[in-house]
């Protein structure tokens, strides 16, 4: 099924800022995240079709996956 994948801020670099790529159903925010090394951990905000989600939300075919990092300051 074909997933959406939008990047932002450090998680493009060395990556893309957005694909469209072919994954196995039942594909989650975190299992894409895992696949382009991007750890859990550092993982900030979560979209699908622009709304927040849950990391282990199971993607629909279409869909739009937008991952960005956690963001420090102070």
């Amino acid at each position: 099924m074909e997933i959406g994948v939008r990047l932002f801020a450090g998680f493009r670099k060395d990556r893309f800022r957005e694909s469209t790529m072919a994954w196995e159903a039942g594909m989650t925010p975190r299992s894409i995240a895992k696949h382009l090394w991007i750890p859990a951990e550092e993982v900030g905000i979560i979209f699908v079709n622009g709304r927040h989600a849950d990391p282990d939300v199971p993607l629909m075919a279409g869909d739009i996956l937008s991952l960005f990092p956690v963001v420090g300051g102070g």
